[in-house]
């Protein structure tokens, strides 16, 4: 996972664009990008599992919107709550689901998988759309992003647009340090192993439903993270935030990206996201079937996604693909 010196440097250039847009963007497209980094560290999540581990969710929207219903409810109508409470028990709620869910589903394999996600999924999603202490099918509202304080002191101040938007810029660089550390390290060779040939790699003396398991935790709580994230910054959740059609969404994030390389995903969720916006200026009424072009030009002439084009573009200079 050590990145080639073209791809760091291309790395570098689209963190220090992000960077700057706050200087130059209008607050609407600050705000999009916001939403769109927050929609690749999610996706990069499920990379994790289906890049990397080769176990395809279909459910990976639970532990987001999870994540978000748990913030909604731990912010009381008065007042924000303190992100050294909500973030930990977050994520602990997030990482037990993903736990609870991952014991179930490692012991299927293929569709079995698949399916099995799924439906836990939608086990969540008719919890809370039936569940009308939290808002039923409308959703609950979060009116106070989570403070950042030390004692009196505040540290940063999240209704600040600017200052969230930084926050989440750190966040997604620091998921993906983070990732890239955890694929570096043994584990993450065992776990691409699984995904090569898992007989071999059981043959070899590795548990490999402990591994998957472990993957899979680890990828449920990098979207509750995100999850997080997201209501921190719409204010909302609703159950549509779980629901198999954002599982969808995440999962064509991903394969239009890249999977397997990280960063595609990130690339996949800005190419979705702006293109989204400017099909629908372009054509409001039919945006949905430029959409679909541009989905179906991606699988046929880039068969490895957006982050093919650096391999392509490396192989015509002479060099290896990353």
């Amino acid at each position: 996972m050590t990145p080639s010196r073209p791809l760091l440097i291309f790395l570098l250039l689209a963190l220090a664009a992000l960077a700057a847009f706050p200087l130059v963007g209008e607050e609407f497209y600050q705000g999009l990008v916001t939403r769109l980094m927050i929609m690749g560290i999610f996706a990069m999540s499920l990379d994790l599992l289906i890049g990397f581990t080769g176990l395809v969710s279909f459910g990976h929207a639970a532990f987001f919107g999870l994540s978000g219903y748990l913030l909604a409810i731990l912010t009381p109508e008065y007042g924000p709550v303190s992100i050294w409470i909500a973030l930990p028990l977050c994520l602990a709620g997030t990482a037990l689901a993903a736990l609870v869910i991952g014991w179930f589903s490692v012991r299927t394999s293929g569709i079995y998988f698949i399916m099995i996600t799924l439906a836990f999924a939608q086990m969540f999603y008719y919890y809370f759309n039936e569940n009308q202490d939290l808002g039923g099918s409308d959703g609950i509202f979060i009116f106070f992003k989570p403070s950042v304080t030390i004692g009196d002191f505040q540290l940063l101040d999240l209704s600040n647009h600017n200052t969230f938007y930084y926050f989440v810029l750190a966040s997604l660089v620091l998921s993906y340090v983070l990732l890239s550390k955890i694929l570096k390290a043994p584990f993450g060779q065992v776990i691409r192993g699984i995904q090569a040939n898992e007989a071999r790699t059981l043959a070899l003396g590795f548990n490999t439903r402990k591994y998957k398991l472990v993957s899979f935790v680890i990828a449920g709580t990098l979207a509750g993270f995100a999850g997080f994230l997201e209501a921190s910054h719409g204010g909302i959740m609703s159950p549509a935030h779980l629901g198999w059609h954002e599982s969808g969404i995440v999962m064509m994030v991903v394969i239009l990206g890249g999977m397997g390389t990280l960063y595609g995903p990130v690339l996949g969720a800005f190419a979705m996201g702006f293109l989204q916006d400017y099909f629908q200026e372009l054509w409001s009424d039919h945006w949905l079937l430029l959409m679909g072009v541009f989905v179906i030009a991606v699988v046929l002439f880039l068969p490895n996604g957006i982050a093919g084009l650096v391999a392509q573009l490396r192989r015509g200079k002479g060099g290896d693909a990353p």
